[in-house]
Parts: structure tokens; sequence; C-alpha cells
């Protein structure tokens, strides 16, 4: 794939600013009772779908705003004993500091109004990733914030852990534009269920 130019570029990044406000809006127009039901049969379709073994280290964020609450998700983990990190961010153009977070830790206030394990907690690489996103398509592209945090954090690591996107059904799209740093998604959980794909 040859590199965009900047008019191809700039035309790219306005599709996704319209993409990320369409996907906002969609999100936004879940009711509360939705979102609860939503966040607990993701979790249990992620626990039943997604082999995690023991000794893997999976990251799961902090929801923040309108994002499908992890919180079932991360509690089962917890609970049942597996290593969990938490993403932190660390500055603007830097990978996420991924810190293991055991249960009588304390969380420390983050970027972006989110909580992260303290400066003290142990930095990891995690063996599954389960990321936040505004949207997905049917191949697997995962429509992000922006901000590129997990993309510099993928190419900074030794190796790919399994991407696992974790939405709302109602982020899915037809279609994605997919730029060249875009790492797509290895499968995403909804409240509808698993999707994998075949990373072509």
């Amino acid at each position: 794939m040859t590199d965009k130019t900047d008019e191809q570029q700039d035309a790219v990044d306005a599709v996704k600013a319209q993409l990320r406000k369409e996907a906002h809006a969609r999100r936004r127009a879940l009711s509360t009772a939705f979102r609860k039901e939503a966040a607990k049969a993701a979790a249990e379709t992620f626990i039943a779908a997604v082999p995690v073994p023991y000794g893997q280290i999976i990251s799961i964020y902090w929801a923040i705003r309108d994002e499908l609450d992890c919180r079932p998700l991360l509690t089962h983990f917890m609970d049942d004993g597996h290593q969990v990190c938490l993403p932190v961010v660390m500055g603007q153009d830097q990978p996420l500091d991924m810190r293991l977070w055991s249960p009588t830790d304390p969380l420390v206030p983050s970027g972006f109004n989110t909580l992260a394990p303290p400066a003290t907690a142990q930095s990891v690489v995690p063996d599954i990733v389960v990321t936040p996103l505004l949207g997905f398509d049917p191949s697997g592209t995962r429509l992000g914030y922006g901000g590129g945090y997990y993309d510099r954090s993928l190419a900074s690591w030794p190796q790919k852990p399994l991407l696992v996107g974790y939405a709302f059904g109602v982020q899915e799209f037809d279609h994605l534009p997919r730029d060249t740093h875009d790492v797509p998604l290895d499968m995403v959980v909804t409240e509808n269920g698993v999707r994998r794909f075949s990373g072509d």
C-alpha cells in the first residue's frame, strides 16, 4: 500500500471526523437500562468466547463517558485470579503504559477523566488487549478517538497481542477507512455476540 498524498490524507481524516461524530451520537442515544444489560451480555459473551489462559496478562480499559462498561468483565477476571492491567496515558505522541492492577491496589485519577493504577504499579506488555472504540466494520477496522495511543502502543511492543474490540452493536459501520498505521482487530465483542476477523 502506497502512502497517501496530503490531500488524500486530509480527505480520509475528514471522513473519519464525520464518522466519529455519528458514532458518538449512536452511543449517546442508548438508554441507561440498555447500557446496563448490554454490559452484562457483552461480559458473558467475552468470558464464553475468548480464552484467557492463566499466566497471560489481559488489558481492560476503565470506561469513560458513554463507552460500554467494562466493570462486569474486569470484576470477573480479577475475581478469577487473572493478571489484569489498565492503560495509562503518559502524554501526547507516547504509547500507553500498561500497569498491573490487583484488587487491593488503589486506583488514581488519570488522563481523560479515567482511573488507573498508581505509578508504583508494575508496567507490563499484555497478551490480550480489550480496546475501546468508536466504530468497527465487517473487516475488523477500528475507528478510535484519533489520538493514536493504541496504535503507538502496539507498534512499540515486541509482539502483537490478541486485539479485541469491546463495543455496543450500534457502533458497527458498513465500511471504515483504514490508514497504513491502523492495526485491525482480531475480533470484536458486543452485546449481540462475538465477531472474528481474518486480518486481511
